[in-house]
């Protein structure tokens, strides 16, 4: 049986109505097309891309935060010696404090100026210094600044500095 609704096959279909567009302003024409400014803007680009790669091939670009190695020995000294004074302090000293305060700094500043390098990341000094200045900024982060260290752990600090100070005087 048949449905009324359906379209039988033999039925001829009713053209649409056109849609009628409403009166309407028209859009502003789009500015003209500008074509020298792309033109120069694709000629500088072309030129800081060369002068780039130039600069590149002629001897590299140094890094802003890089340091000469006689700074990073120095430093580096600087920052073991404050380590083990501070270290060797008595837990009854009133200094105490402070002075773990100005290692905290020196120890901070070391970090963030040398971690960047690449040529240090891989030296046996940088890595036993990293090693324990992360332990003894832990060790007072966690237990405050006049809790003295533990004895075990400040064995492996010491025996980690006096192997950074070899590398170092091995230029390692």
């Amino acid at each position: 049986m048949a449905s009324p609704t359906l379209i039988a096959p033999t039925s001829k279909l009713k053209p649409l109505l056109p849609i009628k567009a409403r009166a309407t302003q028209t859009p502003p024409s789009p500015p003209p097309h500008q074509q020298p400014l792309r033109r120069q803007f694709l000629c500088l680009a072309a030129a800081a891309a060369a002068t780039t790669t130039a600069s590149l091939a002629l001897g590299g670009v140094q890094s802003a935060f890089a340091a000469s190695d006689e700074e990073y020995v120095k430093e580096t000294a600087e920052v073991i010696n404050k380590v083990r004074s501070t270290i060797n302090m008595d837990k009854n000293d009133p200094n105490i404090a402070s002075a773990v305060a100005e290692l905290r700094e020196a120890s901070n500043s070391w970090v963030a100026k040398y971690r960047r390098e690449k040529a240090l990341l891989g030296r046996a000094s940088f890595r036993d210094m990293y090693s324990a200045l992360n332990a003894i900024s832990g060790h007072y982060i966690s237990f405050g600044p006049t809790a003295p260290i533990p004895a075990k752990r400040k064995a492996r600090i010491l025996e980690e500095m006096d192997t950074a100070e070899k590398a170092l005087s091995r230029g390692r």
